[in-house]
């Protein structure tokens, strides 16, 4: 199931990374009770780095993130938000960063994580767990061991996955190198608990992984494991990881009952790319153009797997355009709860195809896309128009992506229109060439944006 990513909105302090959370309004009790929901996220992981998607995979791969922000406050009470600073150097932002995290005051509860949206229960971290200025486990809505040193790097892996690693602060304990194991021991130990002490109740399960974001650090027994490099050996850590929760369902008895759906954020970054290319002969993106915050389909078309036993056939596909936002419509339907008017306005139910009672119509006909320059594009069958010129993410004059770029044939036009049936490499402009297409699309996606939705009202 081929899936272009969520369009994203970056918060101004970090990401988080959500792993267990229960669902509390769920009924429950009967064989028509809803399913238990498992979501699992990757990191960064593209369309190319699956085997399902990629024959040429030189990784035997088989197959939390908290995007919405999180407010930390200082002694006062006051909110600690980025200090906007024009131009800036390295060193400004990272003294900076460093900065914001020293003046939060890790004795008050945060007041708008995911404990304030609806989960039960929450363990991750306020930003990328390997990446950003905190190091620090939250649970619940505090932080309980608060950060208290730089993190020295001196004893990290070194290697060209390994520079995406800020010296922010660190609290004791906190280890790097083991972070998504110590995600998947807490996913492992809810399940259990739930198996043991209310299995009739549903359950929304939401596993985000670090993996495989940059830095590529692999716990010690992962790495090695493949000819691919540290960041090979982090895909097989991935790939471990979603075996040992899909087999924990499996040994529980949860399997039957409860809806999988395996996924990624976005495509992969370009160092990444660029190494896993050059030195593994690995394409992350395979076979599709652009990579991480691009437009093109290389950084938003990434792997949808889904399983439900005795629902869905092992090693089926589905040819529907489908978004990361339309789970949110999708789980609601299969939890029966009606979503309140105004809400999800960009995702559409999928849960018919899932239980096996759609037919072959397109559930949706458009998909719009965003990167993080928040230019917008529309899929619309085999048709694809971006409203904007180049990438709308990644400057292609970069060294590492100059040998990318590509002549589309139509260098100075304002937009972009590709077939991608028949151009999947976005290599052909057909702009002018196909402009009443090009007129269509521009126009319904302004009609979206006059509307502010792209699902029908409920």
């Amino acid at each position: 199931m081929p899936t272009p990513g969520a369009r994203g909105r970056t918060p101004l302090l970090a990401l988080a990374l959500a792993v267990a959370a229960a669902c509390s309004n769920c009924a429950g009790g009967s064989a028509s009770r809803p399913p238990n929901i498992l979501l699992i996220l990757a990191d960064d992981l593209g369309y190319g780095d699956v085997s399902a998607y990629n024959s040429r995979a030189k990784v035997e791969t088989k197959l939390g993130k908290w995007h919405l922000g999180m407010t930390f406050l200082d002694a006062s009470g006051q909110p600690v938000y980025e200090t906007n600073l024009p131009q800036r150097t390295p060193e400004q932002r990272s003294a900076a960063g460093v900065e914001r995290v020293r003046r939060v005051d890790f004795s008050r509860p945060i007041p708008d994580g995911p404990l304030s949206r609806g989960f039960d229960r929450f363990f991750g971290t306020a930003a990328c767990p390997t990446t950003d200025w905190l190091y620090a486990w939250i649970e619940g809505d505090r932080i309980p061991v608060p950060p208290a040193a730089l993190l020295d790097r001196a004893s990290l892996p070194k290697h060209p996955y390994a520079h995406d690693n800020r010296r922010g602060l660190i609290a004791p304990g906190y280890d790097l190198e083991r972070v998504d194991l110590e995600f998947l021991e807490r996913s492992l130990r809810f399940l259990e608990e739930h198996a043991a002490s209310e299995p009739e109740r549903p359950f929304f399960l939401f596993h985000a992984m670090q993996a495989v974001h940059l830095p590529s650090f692999a716990a010690a027994e992962f790495r090695g494991k493949t000819t691919a490099g540290p960041h090979g050996d982090f895909l097989f850590e991935m790939d471990f990881i979603v075996g040992e929760l899909l087999a924990a369902l499996d040994r529980l008895g949860l399997a039957e009952d409860t809806r999988v759906l395996f996924s990624s954020d976005n495509g992969p970054e370009v160092a990444t790319a660029y190494h896993m290319r050059r030195d593994h002969g690995h394409d992350g993106a395979r076979p599709w153009r652009g990579l991480k915050r691009d437009q093109w389909e290389g950084g938003h078309r990434v792997p949808a797997i889904a399983r439900w036993p005795g629902k869905i056939r092992p090693g089926s596909v589905t040819d529907q355009l489908f978004s990361l936002t339309d789970i949110m419509a999708t789980a609601a339907a299969l939890a029966g709860y009606a979503l309140p008017p105004g809400a999800a306005e960009d995702s559409f139910d999928f849960s018919a195809l899932l239980s096996g009672t759609h037919d072959a119509s397109p559930i949706r006909a458009f998909a719009l896309h965003q990167t993080n320059s928040l230019a917008l594009a529309l899929r619309s069958g085999a048709w694809k128009f971006l409203d904007h010129a180049g990438s709308g993410g990644n400057d292609y004059t970069r060294p590492l992506l100059v040998d990318f770029a590509l002549d589309d044939g139509a260098p100075r036009a304002p937009a972009q229109l590709f077939h991608l049936a028949s151009d999947p490499g976005e290599t052909r402009n057909l702009l002018y060439e196909q402009a009443g297409t090009a007129r269509r699309l521009k126009a319904e996606l302004e009609g979206f944006k006059a509307a502010g939705r792209s699902a029908p009202e409920r």
